[in-house]
Order: C-alpha cells, then structure tokens, then sequence
C-alpha cells in the first residue's frame, strides 16, 4: 500500500473525478487546508482518509500530509483533477528503478541513496498550462539545474519518494516555495532524482496559483525566496 497525500484547499468539485481514478494499492490522503466548500466532506464520502492542516499554504498541508502518512513510499499530488492518478503507478515503479539501480552507501552509511521521482507535465487539452505558469516554472528549473546540478525540466507537483527520506530533509517552507525546497535539499544530500511524463489536463474549478497572474507570482516569489535561502 502506498499513501497519496492530496493537499486541499476548496477542491469538493473535483475531487470525486481524482478519488475515483485512484489505483489499486494507493490510498488517498486528502488533507484538508481549511477549505470552506465542503472538501472534507466529499472526500471522506468518496473512501479517502481525511486530515486537517488549519495553517493556511501549500507547503503546510504537504508537511501534515506527511506526518500523517503511514507507509515506506508516499506520493504527493495536486487534488484539482489536473494530474490522472492512475499514472501514479509509472511513478512509483520509477522510483523502485531508481533505488534499485544507483550505487549503495558510503561504507559504514546507512544504506542506499534515496531517490525522488516528479511527473513532468505534458499539457493536454486546451489552457491545461496558462503561458505565464508555464514560463515561470522554466526560469525557476533552469535556476534549480543551476543551483542544484540537476537536469530537470518541471518542478512537477506529482511526486514519489520515501517518507522517512523525505522528513529527513528538514523541510521548514509552508507556503509555494515547498516543492522547490524539497528538491533543492535532496539534490544537496546526494539523492538520485528523476523525472517522467505525465499528462497535465485543464484543472476542475478556480486555480489559486497558476491559473491566475498573481498566484504564478507569489508562487515564483515564494521559489525564488527559498533557493536564495538554501543557498546560503
């Protein structure tokens, strides 16, 4: 059984399209960022396990979601109906390659390297990836590479590692500078990552970040804030 922590904020119309699309062997873990349209509810009526992050940000939800979660591998994904879960099996098989593959532990360590595997998106359908969301997250991965040695063309928001690895990291951002940070600090302590495609279709309901000018702002303000940060 694998985890899927669903970080939530106002997602009731399309999380019963996301729950249904659920793999076998996955189980959600909607998290509920004090969302006001009823989320918790849908989603504890569609079979998922629901748990409360009061403290408003993306990053805070993702941190409860983790903490919350009870297996060896977790995946994290957006709750809009903009990623398919059924890809989340593609993912987690990436993962096992990766783990499988790389070199083990300096002598002495504890143990293989870690690995996180990100969906690359792969618009499909029409406005899936608003041209301003879409030049944000470029400037930023190609400022990642940059900082981090990395290859990586998205800072994709479908994602599958190892939970202990990934509390271990010590993430501290709680608002849009999460995932960024999650990379960053694991590209820093020598992780294996990798990237796959993944389908990103248009999202069910009002985007609070990229499908807006001012959200795909404070998001890259809040990015550009960390690798500053984790730079020093």
């Amino acid at each position: 059984m694998i985890d899927v922590v669903l970080p939530c904020l106002d997602e009731a119309e399309a999380l019963p399209w996301v729950l249904s699309r659920m793999p076998r062997g996955f189980r959600p873990l909607v998290v509920d960022n004090a969302s006001t349209d009823g989320s918790a509810r849908v989603a504890a009526d569609h079979g998922a396990r629901v748990v409360h992050a009061p403290e408003r940000g993306f990053g805070a939800a993702c941190h409860r979601g983790l903490l919350a979660a009870r297996t060896d591998v977790v995946c994290v994904m957006d709750a809009d109906a903009s990623l398919d879960p059924a890809e989340l099996p593609r993912l987690t098989a990436a993962l096992d390659a990766l783990h499988t593959a790389g070199p083990p532990g300096p002598a002495g360590g504890p143990g293989p390297v870690p690995g996180l595997v990100l969906g690359r998106r792969r618009p499909s359908g029409r406005g899936a990836w608003p041209p301003h969301a879409r030049l944000g997250n470029a400037v930023l991965a190609r400022s990642l590479n940059r900082r981090a040695g990395t290859r990586l063309h998205d800072l994709g928001p479908m994602r599958a590692a190892r939970r202990d690895a990934l509390l271990a990291l010590g993430l501290t951002d709680r608002r849009f500078g999460y995932p960024l940070e999650m990379v960053l600090r694991a590209a820093r302590a020598g992780w294996r990552i990798g990237e796959i495609d993944v389908a990103y279709r248009p999202r069910t309901g009002t985007s609070k970040v990229t499908g807006t000018l001012g959200g795909t702002v404070r998001a890259v303000r809040d990015m550009r804030r960390v690798l500053a940060e984790v730079a020093r």
